[in-house]
């Protein structure tokens, strides 16, 4: 930074005047702006924003994350050409059977 103070001023009485009014508008506009920062529904907006963008990053390595589990159990019974896999769903099917009809027997027994 220049020291200014040893050089003589060679603008005329309307440039400073000018120059002052400058500075005030870009004081006011800077003022302005800290009290938009500061005001509560400025800070709560934006940490309501700063949430919503996290759930909505959470929100969408979750839907990868399922999605890519769906995925490798869809190849577990549907080949590549989109045949079902008789060999692996029967199985599953036939324990599926068995739990309900244990669940149901179960009810009866309680009831």
């Amino acid at each position: 930074m220049t020291d200014t103070s040893s050089t003589p001023d060679t603008r005329t009485p309307a440039q400073i005047e000018a120059d002052i009014k400058r500075r005030r508008e870009n004081l006011a506009e800077t003022l302005d702006e800290i009290g938009v920062r500061v005001h509560p529904k400025t800070i709560v907006g934006d940490a309501k924003a700063k949430v919503a963008s996290s759930v909505d990053h959470s929100l969408g390595r979750a839907y990868v994350g399922v999605n890519r589990v769906v995925t490798d159990v869809k190849h577990q019974f549907v080949t590549e050409a989109g045949a079902p896999r008789l060999e692996r769903i029967v199985p599953v099917a036939l324990v599926a059977v068995g739990l309900v009809g244990l669940l149901v027997v179960n009810s009866r027994r309680k009831g």
